[in-house]
């Protein structure tokens, strides 16, 4: 079953949408750091060697992506269920379907704006975005 919003029922859900939003972002960034860190510690392993008999030097920084990683995918899936399209973490761009005049349209939301205030065809994407009319 498709799930259609009103502009009215997209703009009461944004403080939940930015909230959550908000905390895939900073998984993302915690999870570059993360691997970076990892990456550095391997290189310097290589170089160097210092390995110790039996143990993993890099298990807790894995153990700590996988974590991420799989609370950023419950994220991902709760935008999902709500029927809402997320299609840029890093801008923050995130669609809602909705019907406009009988036709299928996407509700277009950026991270920053205030409101739900621009739409745009379901082919045309985000250059495709035209302010909403009351």
């Amino acid at each position: 079953m498709k799930i259609y919003f009103t502009v009215a029922e997209a703009n009461a859900m944004l403080p939940l949408v930015k909230l959550e939003l908000e905390k895939l972002q900073s998984i993302k960034q915690q999870y570059r750091d993360k691997y970076e860190e990892l990456q550095q510690l391997k290189d310097y392993h290589k170089k160097h060697g210092n390995l110790q008999p039996n143990s993993d030097p890099y298990f807790t920084l894995e153990c700590e992506m996988d974590f991420l990683q799989l609370e950023g995918n419950t994220l991902l899936s709760s935008f999902e269920l709500k029927g809402v399209q997320l299609k840029d973490i890093d801008s923050g761009l995130i669609d809602f379907p909705a019907l406009l005049d009988g036709q299928e349209v996407l509700l277009c939301w950026r991270q920053g704006e205030d409101s739900v205030a621009h739409y745009h065809g379901i082919q045309d994407g985000f250059l495709g975005r035209r302010k909403l009319t009351e």
